[in-house]
């Protein structure tokens, strides 16, 4: 039972449950044995395991933030496939090759086994009891304004038990870090509509207006997005929905658009602006604000041909309700946040609030709900380790040493800081830096809950068991480890809990009924739990503002050209490899990027008129130089990208984390300029300018897509026809 000295509101913090109202029950909890994994001979094998008959589990994939539901089938204790779980609204059913993927994640043979511990420029293996008493050691006299904790975006329950280790200490330096995330949309959202990830009903759209919003390759939920959009194709009241994409540098849901406008780079809330003076509905402060936007300098500002605005304007007028996306091309941006107002101020004017841009439900346990990561936190967490504020950080879920621009000295600031914990699958270029390395479980073989930031319908907690036993031994799931830190800190807080297993089931089965459970016995609610790999919670949606206004909002002209560095770089995010995280794993590696096919390397997108100019052609080893370095990759010629503008996708570049990633391609983070958006403090991903030059050198571009001009076997593939020959302003 619980000990009577343990306070009621204490122990609802320690299980996760602050805030929700719970009716507290015994605790009898039980544990799972913790073992190497066996060979187990048929005659003695388990109840479930029959020679050659799969065996379902349901948990939740963590190959990107998405959250995703997962079916894995196992055979003879091994994992084989993992699919979609049909029970989740987020994917239903359905999973990217990203997801797939996390099969070869779980088997990569580069993982770490177990806990390193750095003796000049290696690494001693020891024990978990050594690496334990080691941070304990480490953190003796340390404040906790000496205590730094980086990692992605996290939620659930280890969230929970993060929260509570850094408040052990008194500590608020946890910085959230992602490399590609979208943190200028999320401050533009929260001003505009009062929340920071409404819902988008891309399903209930007649017209979808998305200004660089890759919502069906790599953009906030994209197997969720990708299936409204099939609903989309279908039509709303018997009209088919038009999807228009305007951006720099074609994605692959500009290449599925009925109408592509390339525009030029960072003149995106121009556009949006021009559109709502075209649209003549606005009034007050908006139509002061849009007045000066007419379509003639808009044309002028943005490279946009006042015939396309015009029939855009008639798109927008005739297909309503409609629904207008910020994404990535226009946020990335010193005045990123100006171009996100402005597109959501279209929004408002066309009454898209309230009908395709709703309020989304939150799940009510606040201790749970999701802190998002975003790359303001790189910034202010390298001029803290530069000024000396740490004598200790743990690092977990992120790779700084390779994502942050090499302007930012975040290599040599890291090197600062006394003590440098990473918990990590492998030994990344931000482990390799650490002192003392904690190896973690897969996702297949560890225990969890999360909550996704993007909630499709009703929200819901999503459910992470193992499929499979551990493949080594020593390695840990990151709440294992947070439970034991704990312990460390609050022994009697914890002690109920022999591992993480039986602080989850705990945790869970004390707000039963709030999920579901009411009425059900511990053992039969838990099994239903792990059986669903979902809590579905009813709740009511947020409201949103829905106001109209233009208070503060101003752009500037567009960038003059620069002589030295005439061109601007696009880092252009691939669905399977995003911000490089999963470039260890050769499945993605060997998945052909979806517009040029290309596998196993990096190339610069160039337009052929400016390759033309330059004397380029296909293959060309080029240099792209900035004024914070170059990189040097096989140029590719491709029409779906601005001329004054060039891009390299992310991902590639490693110079660690294993055999599939060391040494394949270039790293575009590293010569990132380290310019910041005005308002929200995040990197301004596509505000670099470079130029671009001849090495010398060519090479044959591996590709899928056969020789250069789309042949294969001496046959046109597909033929191309020119945008402007396409009238969308008819039916089809």
């Amino acid at each position: 039972m619980m000990d009577s000295s343990f306070d009621r509101r204490d122990f609802l913090k320690v299980l996760g449950w602050g805030g929700a109202t719970v009716a507290l029950t015994g605790c009898g909890f039980t544990s799972v044995e913790d073992g190497k994994e066996t060979v187990v001979s048929y005659v003695e094998a388990t109840d479930f395991m029959v020679p050659g008959i799969g065996v379902y589990y349901n948990s939740t994939c963590a190959q990107c933030d998405a959250g995703c539901s997962i079916n894995g089938r196992v055979r003879e204790g091994r994992v084989l496939k993992l699919e979609g779980n049909p029970a989740s609204a987020i994917n239903r059913g359905k999973l990217c090759g990203l997801g797939q993927a996390g099969v070869q994640h779980h088997y990569n043979p580069d993982r770490i086994r177990e806990p390193l511990l750095r003796n000049g420029e290696k690494g001693e293996t020891i024990t978990w009891e050594k690496a334990y008493a080691l941070i304990a050691e480490k953190l003796q006299g340390v404040t906790g304004e000496e205590i730094a904790f980086v990692t992605g975006g996290m939620s659930g329950h280890t969230k929970v038990l993060l929260e509570n280790y850094l408040t052990s200490f008194g500590c608020q330096n946890h910085f959230a870090y992602e490399a590609i995330a979208p943190g200028v949309v999320r401050a533009a959202n929260k001003k505009s509509y009062g929340v920071t990830m409404p819902r988008y009903n891309i399903n209930k759209a007649k017209l979808v207006l998305s200004f660089g919003a890759d919502f069906l390759g790599s953009w906030v939920s994209p197997v969720h997005f990708s299936q409204q959009y099939g609903q989309f194709r279908k039509g709303v009241d018997g009209q088919r929905g038009v999807l228009v994409q305007v951006e720099s540098k074609m994605t692959l849901t500009g290449a599925n658009a009925d109408r592509w406008l390339v525009v030029r780079p960072g003149t995106e809330g121009i556009l949006a602006l021009g559109l709502i003076n075209a649209l003549g509905t606005a009034s007050g402060d908006v139509a002061a604000a849009v007045k000066a936007y007419d379509k003639e300098r808009v044309s002028k500002d943005t490279g946009v041909s006042v015939e396309h605005i015009d029939k855009l304007v008639a798109l927008l007028k005739s297909h309503t309700p409609s629904l207008v996306l910020a994404g990535s091309a226009a946020e990335g941006y010193a005045h990123g946040s100006q171009n996100a107002a402005a597109i959501n101020l279209l929004n408002q004017v066309l009454g898209n609030v309230g009908k395709t841009v709703v309020g989304a439900t939150s799940v009510p346990f606040p201790q749970m709900t999701p802190v998002v990561g975003n790359t303001a936190a790189l910034a202010t967490l390298s001029d803290g380790l530069d000024a000396g504020k740490y004598k200790v950080i743990f690092n977990c879920g992120a790779n700084p040493v390779f994502t942050a621009p090499a302007a930012m000295k975040f290599k040599e600031h890291f090197a600062k800081v006394g003590f440098k914990v990473a918990f990590a699958h492998y030994l990344d270029e931000t482990a390799l830096q650490a002192d003392l390395v904690l190896p973690l479980d897969s996702a297949l073989e560890d225990w969890g809950t999360s909550v996704p930031e993007y909630m499709a319908e009703d929200a819901q907690i999503n459910v992470q068991q193992p499929l499979m036993e551990r493949l080594h031994a020593n390695t840990r799931g990151f709440g294992e480890i947070l439970l034991a830190l704990l312990k460390q800190r609050h022994p009697e807080d914890y002690k109920n809990y022999a591992d993480y297993y039986a602080y989850l089931r705990g945790a869970l089965l004390q707000n039963k009924n709030a999920l579901g459970g009411d009425g059900a016995d511990d053992d039969t609610f838990w099994n239903n739990s792990l059986s669903a790999g979902i809590f579905k919670l009813a709740g009511s949606p947020a409201a949103l503002f829905g106001s109209t206004t233009a208070a503060g909002l101003t752009l500037p002209e567009p960038a003059a050209v620069d002589a030295q560095y005439p061109l601007h770089l696009i880092p252009s995010v691939n669905a399977s490899l995003r911000d490089g995280r999963n470039a260890n794993q050769p499945w993605l590696q060997e998945s052909p990027d979806p517009l040029t096919t290309i596998v196993w390397d990096s190339w610069v997108e160039i337009h052929p008129k400016k390759a033309a100019e330059l004397g380029i052609v296909e293959g060309d080893i080029v240099e792209v130089a900035g004024k914070n370095g170059s990189i040097k990759a096989q140029a590719y010629l491709f029409p779906g990208i601005h001329p004054d503008a060039i891009s390299v996708p992310l991902g590639q570049g490693h110079e660690a984390m294993g055999r599939y990633s060391k040494g394949f391609g270039v790293n575009p983070f590293q010569i990132l300029d380290a310019v910041f958006d005005k308002e929200t403090g995040e990197l301004a991903m596509h505000e670099t300018r470079v130029k671009i030059s001849k090495t010398g050198k060519r090479v044959i571009i591996v590709k899928e897509e056969g020789p250069a001009g789309g042949q294969q076997m001496g046959k046109k593939i597909a033929a191309r026809l020119n945008t402007d020959d396409v009238d969308l302003t008819k039916e089809a």
